[in-house]
């Protein structure tokens, strides 16, 4: 998602300082290795080799437009369930990031959250439903989110609340879905299942991770970035915007569709032995569209592009 943003406002003009400690099994990379594009070519951009908490420390820069805070831990379900007490570590940056804000006082923030943050209890087999921003209230119920990653994620929307109740600073949180795009780390269901299908061309059969039949909300990167720029100055007050599209997707479907776009058709089979998270989770849309943003990129459609690009470049 950063890089993506990063390219966006760069190519209108901005001037960007991006801040990266490229932290192990994040899926994050140096500038020089950005896969679709060269920031180093822009002239706005600047680029800061170091743990956020460390910049916060060493910059109290008081004229930045908009702040975009993306930095978390985080890197697919394996560290989600494998390493809890790394991704917990987002707890100490968003906490770090606040102190920061409430000294420099950004004009707005674009704050990350997930879609991790919802209750488990509406994304089982026996009673999921689409899931909609006010099924979170901190004044009532938040439920139980999904391991340290929800928990992390519901900790700093509450502090974006509290950030523009006790010190006035304009925020909106975003709830991303499962967001995929041909530049994603390996270690993400999308690009990993896509190169699978590659490898394995002809084959009879194909394998995705859990039974096959856990259903994710999948949206392109280009539509969250669209519904980020779209959305950010209509809310003020820390509110969440999910990015989704509605539709849900189970895994078997997915490797089909890829290996589809790959000219063969295999049967697609689980492996229980591997995590495969909820069952389903799929974000309501009414929210976006009250706020004009609509997704534009079709999964098949994705898929497809996806293929093509890993076939050209190899990677």
């Amino acid at each position: 998602m950063g890089r993506h943003i990063v390219h966006r406002l760069l190519e209108r003009g901005d001037e960007v300082h991006c801040v990266d400690n490229v932290a192990p099994l994040t899926g994050g990379l140096m500038p020089a290795q950005w896969p679709l594009f060269d920031p180093q070519s822009y002239a706005g951009f600047k680029w800061y080799h170091q743990d956020c908490r460390t910049w916060f420390k060493e910059h109290q820069d008081t004229d930045f437009d908009y702040v975009f805070h993306l930095a978390a831990m985080v890197g697919g379900r394996l560290m989600i369930e494998n390493n809890p007490l790394a991704v917990a570590e987002d707890l100490a940056i968003d906490s770090e990031y606040w102190v920061w804000a409430k000294s420099c006082n950004p004009e707005r923030t674009a704050c990350f959250s997930s879609s991790a943050a919802y209750p488990v209890k509406l994304q089982r087999p026996d009673g999921y439903v689409l899931l909609k921003e006010d099924m979170i209230s901190f004044g009532d119920d938040i439920g139980m989110p999904d391991m340290s990653y929800g928990w992390a994620k519901l900790t700093v929307e509450y502090l974006a609340r509290l950030a523009y109740e006790k010190h006035g600073l304009k925020s909106c949180c975003y709830r991303p879905f499962s967001g995929y795009g041909e530049d994603q780390d390996d270690h993400y269901p999308f690009p990993s299942i896509c190169k699978r299908s590659i490898e394995n061309r002809g084959a009879d059969k194909l394998n995705v991770w859990g039974s096959g039949l856990q259903m994710r909300d999948f949206i392109h990167i280009e539509d969250c970035v669209n519904g980020v720029m779209q959305t950010l100055d209509q809310i003020d007050d820390g509110g969440a915007v999910n990015l989704s599209t509605g539709i849900y997707t189970n895994f078997i479907q997915f490797a089909s569709m890829a290996a589809k776009a790959c000219g063969y058709e295999p049967e697609v089979t689980g492996m229980s032995d591997t995590p495969e998270g909820v069952f389903a989770r799929g974000g309501d849309t009414t929210k976006q569209k009250a706020l004009n943003f609509r997704y534009a990129i079709d999964f098949e459609d994705g898929v497809n592009r996806a293929i093509a690009h890993y076939e050209a470049t190899g990677r």
